[in-house]
């Protein structure tokens, strides 16, 4: 199994206190799911600040950034019923992943945690 990419992302929370405010910056940045999701938690900063900096280490560790008509909602943050924490994508992402590395299989590994002013997302991609 070979490491094709790694990314890590660091955000202020209270940066994210201000943005979450604003309802289309939320529905521009966070599929509806997350957006549900996030009803259950009482640190929506925490909560939304976690999955943007998912997000951007995702496409970190591709190496390309939000380009070529990819957008943060094409990348879903989800916990497992023990709270680990995954990455869905859809098949925009998966094309991407597939065309950078010329590669049939991968898998995606998430580790997020948070402190009381910042949060930090790791991601690895790995050739199954």
């Amino acid at each position: 199994m070979k490491i094709l990419g790694i990314g890590t992302d660091i955000v202020e929370v209270l940066r994210f206190k201000n943005l979450i405010k604003n309802k289309s910056f939320i529905k521009r940045i966070f599929t509806k799911s997350e957006i549900l999701n996030s009803k259950k938690t009482n640190s929506k900063a925490n909560y939304f600040s976690k999955r943007f900096a998912a997000k951007e280490a995702l496409m970190k560790a591709i190496g390309t950034g939000f380009r070529k008509g990819v957008n943060f909602k094409d990348i879903c943050v989800v916990n497992d019923k023990l709270g680990k924490p995954n990455i869905k994508y859809n098949n925009k992402i998966k094309k991407l992943i597939i065309s950078k590395f010329k590669i049939k299989n991968f898998n995606l590994f998430l580790s997020l945690s948070d402190e009381k002013n910042y949060s930090i997302a790791f991601v690895i991609i790995q050739q199954n």
